[in-house]
């Protein structure tokens, strides 16, 4: 028998000070998940010392604040996803399990503290992201590129993921984090259109697309990436057409997972998604040109990220290697 830890974040019943933009709503029962979305509960020794690690070098974790079902397997093979810029977000999305409110000023240390936790857990791959600082005159882009720099001085042969805001109204933001020339630039649409104003208040999908599509064109090399979460009520026909918006923006790898509802005050889940669905969206996908594919219940932007970063450049190689052959029998 699986257990998941669910963490409702209420005291004495009431909604805790952690979502207060959520506390008029009315509660939605959280479903009970089917058999293939349950997973176990921590064990594993190296879970509690990346846990401790993280506590000794102050640094907040998405893996944590996110709720994330996949932490425990994930630290256990010392695989964390580092959240920068603190711990609260300017934004109140839906679906997400991140405090709200007003942030604090940034931490001048954070870079060498990340960095120092990615050379000590002697990471191939890191993914780095943030909350949404909507407070800053640059979104937080120059604090992305400071963490980026940090980590190639103590750990030059990491690769870096980073996963980041929209940076809207921050005009120059992405030009300065795709000038510090990260590997992977992830930017998640989330959802489908349709149920932006819902979901995703604080966002605009088209800015979302445009920040994808800039990046690519700012730096044809990053690998550029975006994920979308399954079971908010969205239709078939809805995710089809945010696959080809974002082969339109030459976006080289998508993810797919399923929505779960973190407390009460959330979002609720609509459906739960069958893996054989997961799978058929899969191959649509690859049908329609992603290089990479990651479609499961269980799937998260940064789930076997390191993996599928290798898988993703030796795609994107083999590709290169078929279009030349391609010209030179022409």
């Amino acid at each position: 028998m699986s257990v998941r830890v669910m963490i409702d974040h209420r005291k004495n019943g009431d909604p805790a000070l952690r979502h207060p933009e959520k506390a008029h709503r009315p509660d939605n029962p959280i479903a009970r998940k089917p058999d293939w979305i349950r997973v176990r509960a921590p064990s594993h020794p190296t879970y509690h010392e990346t846990r401790k690690l993280m506590r000794d070098n102050k640094l907040v974790t998405v893996c944590e604040e996110a709720a994330c079902p996949n932490i425990g397997e994930c630290w256990s093979q010392r695989h964390a996803t580092m959240m920068i810029m603190g711990e609260i977000c300017t934004r109140a999305c839906a679906f997400c399990n991140v405090t709200t409110g007003l942030p604090h000023a940034l931490d001048p240390d954070e870079p060498e503290r990340v960095a120092d936790a990615v050379a000590r857990l002697g990471l191939r791959h890191v993914v780095i992201t943030s909350v949404d600082r909507d407070d800053l005159a640059d979104g937080g882009a120059q604090h992305f590129a400071r963490v980026i720099g940090a980590i190639r001085a103590s750990a030059p042969d990491t690769t870096i993921e980073i996963l980041t805001p929209d940076f809207l109204r921050k005009p120059g933001a992405l030009e300065v984090v795709v000038r510090a020339r990260p590997d992977v630039f992830n930017h998640n649409l989330e959802t489908v259109p349709r149920l932006y104003p819902g979901i995703r208040p604080g966002a605009r999908y088209y800015q979302s697309l445009r920040l994808l599509d800039d990046a690519k064109r700012l730096d044809p090399s990053i690998f550029t990436k975006s994920g979308l979460m399954l079971g908010l009520g969205e239709e078939r026909a809805e995710i089809l057409q945010v696959m080809d918006d974002l082969r339109i923006a030459d976006v080289d790898f998508i993810t797919l997972g399923q929505y779960l509802q973190p407390t009460v005050k959330h979002a609720a889940v609509a459906r739960f998604v069958t893996p054989d669905e997961f799978a058929d969206y899969a191959a649509m996908a690859r049908v329609k040109g992603f290089l990479q594919v990651s479609s499961s219940p269980l799937t998260r932007s940064s789930y076997h990220a390191d993996s599928d970063f290798a898988e993703l450049r030796a795609a994107r190689e083999q590709r290169l290697r078929t279009e030349r052959g391609a010209m030179e029998s022409m």
